[in-house]
């Protein structure tokens, strides 16, 4: 149970004495913080190289309207002085996961945005890494030192992403559970000095245990959640942190801003290839899982084209029918987007619908012309090729 007195004891700290439902103010802030000895300047080094390597990687989105938005919530959350020397970089990556290096490179991976749900979870996602960055984390873990197993895991889990720069990948920090919990409760204090709804840092550990559940049933495994973390595990459970992080929200949790609506117009453009990413994972019941809370009941084509996309590429007899089925519900939803016709014409022949099939993928072809696979699917239709 240590971590979990750990956290407890943070999220005790975290509010102010003597009343328990208002968190304590900021720290004063203090300028960037300088580095020193060897060992430092080192760490330092280390850190540009990523950023310059990471600034010509393929992985990274650069779309200004994206960035001005993530920077604009960053000096929100944390106050003008504090963000002013901070650089964001979006990684095309289906991976829940941000990061941030001491000479002041946050990261922020395309998993993470795709499963918030407002500005205020976002708020909370980069005040948690800057948190890190402001009490010198990185630092701390530089000078513990890392093991070539956290090196190996690291790059294990990043792997499918050959595009990140290894300079990135062997930057990564292995944070103690102390640590995280303190980036935590310091994330939930920016959240609530600058007018965000303190519940949302709480909120986002709750639906990424759901996930989790779902992915473990979709692949037959044991589900359980604890509220303390093995003997070698370096972060909190998702129980213990949404625990803690709720409770020190207080009474004041609900209270707040959460700018649903600016999250999701500065998102919706991106939606569609975030989804396609997910998709690549090959976890079906945690991609379900997440596409159904998305929805929230209301199926758009979007989410409704994705579905249809994942049941057919886990290809079952009767996932084939589902995927159809989804295909014709986003084209029915006004859908324009010609994979609907290409992915319902490909789930119908392979449920042995040839002639519904085929006039799907005529459809698919007449909508995309230039298509990358139009001879393949010419071939499908059998009619000698589409002029």
């Amino acid at each position: 149970m240590a971590g979990w007195i750990i956290a407890a004891a943070l999220a005790g700290a975290a509010l102010g004495a003597g009343a328990s439902d208002r968190l304590a103010p900021l720290p004063p802030y203090g300028t960037a913080y300088t580095p020193t000895t060897v060992d430092e300047r080192g760490l330092w080094q280390q850190a540009d190289e990523a950023e310059r390597d990471l600034r010509d990687s393929p992985a990274v989105v650069r779309d200004p309207a994206l960035n001005a938005y993530l920077t604009k919530v960053l000096c929100r959350s944390v106050g003008e002085d504090r963000c002013r020397g901070v650089r964001i970089y979006v990684v095309r990556a289906p991976v829940f996961n941000a990061s941030m290096t001491p000479n002041g490179m946050m990261v922020v991976y395309t998993g993470a945005l795709l499963r918030l749900r407002d500005e205020a979870e976002l708020a909370a996602l980069l005040g948690h890494e800057f948190g890190h960055f402001e009490m010198r984390h990185t630092l701390a873990s530089f000078r513990r030192g890392r093991t070539i197993g956290d090196i190996i895991a690291w790059t294990s889990v990043l792997s499918p992403y050959s595009t990140l720069p290894a300079s990135l990948i062997q930057l990564h920090f292995s944070y103690n559970r102390a640590q995280e919990a303190e980036a935590d409760l310091m994330g939930l204090r920016y959240l609530a000095a600058a007018g965000y709804r303190p519940l949302a840092a709480s909120r986002i550990w709750e639906r990424l245990m759901a996930e989790q559940d779902a992915t473990a049933l979709g692949r037959k495994r044991h589900v359980t959640h604890r509220y303390s973390a093995g003997f070698f595990a370096d972060h909190p459970t998702e129980l213990a942190r949404a625990t803690y992080l709720r409770e020190a929200a207080g009474a004041d949790g609900e209270r707040g801003d959460d700018s649903r609506d600016a999250f999701l117009t500065a998102m919706r453009p991106w939606r569609a290839s975030f989804l396609a990413d997910q998709i690549k994972l090959n976890d079906f019941g945690g991609s379900e899982y997440l596409l159904g809370e998305l929805a929230g009941g209301q199926w758009t084509p979007d989410l409704l084209l994705t579905r249809g996309e994942l049941y057919r590429e886990r290809g079952n007899p009767r996932d084939l029918v589902s995927a159809a089925q989804f295909y014709q519900q986003a084209i029915d939803a006004g859908c324009t987007d010609p994979i609907a016709w290409r992915g319902l014409g490909l789930s119908l022949l392979r449920g042995q619908q040839e002639a519904a099939g085929r006039a799907a993928l005529k459809t698919y072809l007449e909508r995309a012309p230039q298509a990358s696979d139009r001879a393949a699917m010419a071939m499908l239709i059998g009619e000698g090729g589409v002029q």
